[in-house]
């Protein structure tokens, strides 16, 4: 199954190449088409962590007023998240939807093409000479070679955990905020360590694939902020209702009624 899927892999960026005559460009194009089938997750992953900053206040509260009972948090942490619909691991979702595309596309890079394929300048254009080597083994080839790769190998470990970390920019009064940001650094550095011994190509998709993503973040907060402004918007310029309670006038006596009274 794992090599069928390899397969797959292979011939799909094959056919890119034979359209666009260039690797790095039919892996972006890959790429490209990846994101746009995950879309809708992304929206629903950015609109949980949108929710979730409105409430923050709450989730502050709930710590503070549950601090001796730890049980009784976890449980009114839980309820909140289910008014919100908020789910702690969407975030990880689109990650690991791409892992086996990006495990599936290192060993192509490093095994397959040159078996299949044979001698040639897997290129990106003239920005990359070879998206089968690797940041460490350009490293070994000077300077100028290398510079193309560690600006992949930084974008690749950068813009993985940048989403994270613009999340967490407006919120300067959130106490988990520099727990965030301390993580992100981490696991950044941790990316730099595997990107040191990935190929070019596999940094190259994990890295456009992360702008990508980014950009869908952006999009998706600015349309639910402005829906947030034009809710506000409306409630703002609705009338105040007055509830007036009106007599109720008493019917007038007929002739008929005077008449009878006679």
């Amino acid at each position: 199954m794992w090599e069928v899927f390899k397969g797959w892999i292979f011939d799909i960026i094959q056919f890119f190449y034979n359209m666009c005559g260039d690797w790095g460009m039919a892996i972006i194009i890959v790429t490209v088409i990846f994101r746009i089938i995950i879309s809708p997750l992304m929206h629903k992953q950015s609109k949980s962590s949108y929710q979730m900053q409105k409430v923050q206040p709450l989730m502050q509260e709930i710590q503070t007023k549950y601090a001796n009972d730890p049980q009784r948090m976890q449980e009114e942490m839980q309820k909140l998240y289910a008014e919100v619909k908020f789910n702690p691991l969407a975030g990880c979702l689109p990650m690991l939807l791409q892992m086996p595309i990006f495990i599936a596309l290192f060993q192509v890079l490093r095994d397959d093409m040159p078996s299949k394929i044979g001698d040639s300048a897997y290129q990106f254009y003239n920005l990359v000479p070879n998206l089968i080597t690797t940041p460490g083994q350009a490293f070994g080839e000077g300077f100028g070679t290398f510079l193309p790769y560690l600006i992949l190998m930084i974008v690749f470990a950068g813009a993985t955990f940048l989403p994270m970390v613009l999340m967490q920019m407006g919120n300067k009064d959130n106490p988990q905020r520099n727990q965030t940001l301390i993580m992100a650094g981490v696991m950044s550095l941790f990316m730099l360590w595997i990107g040191w011994s990935s190929p070019a190509g596999v940094l190259l998709f994990w890295g456009a694939s992360s702008v990508i993503g980014i950009g869908q973040q952006q999009i998706s907060l600015r349309i639910m902020k402005k829906k947030d402004a034009e809710a506000e918007a409306v409630i703002d310029v609705k009338p105040v209702e007055v509830d007036v309670t009106r007599k109720v006038k008493k019917p007038r006596p007929t002739k008929k009624d005077s008449s009878k009274r006679r």
